[in-house]
Parts: structure tokens; C-alpha cells; sequence
């Protein structure tokens, strides 16, 4: 009688490797979403919130807003952190007067501030009676009445349609004759510098001081982007750390292009 050897059982499936293979395909996953975040913020857009009232009406306190990077090409400033290398910028384009920018502020590097660029290398500028003069030319003011300021409504402000000379408009804040900053020298804004102000002309730190205490002119090397749209805008004392707040949104804000 012929005996059959019983066949070897099957060795049991080690169930690890896949394990693994799943872990790492999902690090991968990961890392590949990460730097495609990394690249889009330090290369195309990246979002800013507006913590203060200097830049009223257009913007205002909770504006959740993008900034597009590639507008004037890119520097250090660009990057997380700022790190301490060569300045200068990459493929640089000169902003528009009119635009709204933000930047490093260049007394503090860590903070990033929103102005409009009011004076380009080459211009003078100066304020008086709280009228902007670009190169001896008054920038055109229209008042369109008292209103209440947006952040602090116990505060009555005149707002007053500005159009630069070639067309562009936009609304700015003023508080009343005599402020800080209604009447200024002139100031030569050289080669690779801007002037910029705040729209809520009487309540803003800008190039009208210098940079110990505002801005200064603003070396081109300090921008980041120019302000493109407010994407949306939560009211005051919103924030991520309280969860009630989540809703409290400024609905008329969403989808707004920023001027």
C-alpha cells in the first residue's frame, strides 16, 4: 500500500507589509498634498486676515482675504518665515499706484501690513489739509457724506471718493481737519521705494511716519502680493479658538474684489 506524505501546510500571509505599504502610501499622500499647499502659498496665492481697521472701508476688521504672489515676481519676503538671505526680487513688476498690497512691515519683518501704494519711484508726494498730492497734482475728492465708521460705529467719519489720474477710484475714511497726518511734507520716493497709506486716512500708520513708528518707504523687497478678493469676513471678536463664533459671519463681505 502506497503512503502519500501530507502536503506542508501553507505558511500563514503576513499581514505587515501591506500594513506598511498602506502607511507609507499615505505619507506619501501626505507629503505630496503638503508641498502642493507649500508651493501654492509661497508661489501664487496666499490667504491673510485683516486685524485692524487702517484700511476702512474697503477692508475691514475679519476680512478673510487672498493675496496673489506673482504679481511683482517673488523675494524673501515671500516666504515662510522671511529667512535672512540675499534681498532683491525675482522677476520683479513694479505695483500699480492704486493697488492694494501687503507686505512686511520693515520695522518688524514678522508682521505682514496692508496699505495702497500711493506714490511709485520717481513721485513726491505729499499731504495737505488731508488732500493727497502726487508730483504737485491734487488726487481728485469727492465727499459723499457723513457715515459711521464700520468697526467702531460711535465714531462719525466723511466718506470721500478718491480718483487718481488715470481714472481709478476708490473710498477712503476721513476723521476731520487737523488730524495727524493731514499735512505732511514732501516726500521723494526713490528708486526701489513705494509711499503707502491707509484708506481710513486718520486712523493708519504708514509711509506718512517713519518706520519706527509706521512704515516709511517701503522698500520693494518687503512685498508680498497684491490684495485680490475678500473671500469672506467674520465680525469682530470672532475667532478659531471659540467655536460659537464660527457663524458669526459678515455675509455682504463674501466674494468681495478689493479695489
Amino acid at each position: 500500500m502506497t503512503h502519500v506524505a501530507n502536503a506542508p501546510a501553507p505558511a500563514p500571509v503576513n499581514a505587515a507589509p501591506a500594513w506598511r505599504r498602506e502607511v507609507v502610501d499615505i505619507a506619501r499622500t501626505l507629503a505630496c498634498a503638503l508641498l502642493l499647499v507649500f508651493v501654492v502659498r509661497t508661489v501664487l496665492f496666499q490667504p491673510f486676515t485683516i486685524p485692524s481697521s487702517s484700511m476702512e472701508p474697503g477692508l475691514v476688521t475679519g476680512d478673510y482675504i487672498v493675496v496673489s504672489k506673482y504679481r511683482y515676481g517673488w523675494s524673501t519676503a515671500s516666504l515662510p518665515f522671511n529667512p535672512p538671505v540675499k534681498p532683491g526680487r525675482l522677476l520683479a513688476r513694479s505695483p500699480a499706484r492704486g493697488d492694494v498690497v501687503v507686505f512686511r512691515r520693515p520695522n518688524d519683518p514678522s508682521t505682514a501690513w496692508v496699505k495702497r501704494v500711493v506714490g511709485l519711484p520717481g513721485d513726491t508726494v505729499q499731504v495737505r489739509s488731508g488732500q493727497v498730492f502726487i508730483n504737485g497734482h491734487a488726487v481728485k475728492r469727492t465727499p459723499r457724506g457723513m457715515t459711521q465708521d464700520h468697526d467702531a460705529p460711535e465714531r462719525q467719519v466723511l466718506a470721500v471718493h478718491e480718483t487718481l489720474g488715470d481714472g481709478r477710484d476708490y473710498v477712503t475714511y476721513d476723521g476731520g481737519p487737523s488730524r495727524p497726518g493731514d499735512d505732511t511734507d514732501v516726500y521723494r520716493v526713490p528708486a526701489g521705494r513705494y509711499f503707502v497709506m491707509g484708506d481710513n486716512r486718520d486712523n493708519s500708520l504708514d509711509s506718512r511716519w517713519p518706520a519706527e513708528v509706521g512704515v516709511g518707504l517701503l522698500p520693494a523687497e518687503n512685498l508680498i502680493g497684491r490684495a485680490e478678493i475678500v473671500l469672506a469676513s467674520w465680525k469682530p471678536g470672532a475667532g478659531l479658538t471659540r467655536p460659537r463664533t464660527w457663524l458669526n459671519l459678515q455675509t455682504d463681505r463674501f466674494l468681495k474684489p478689493i479695489r
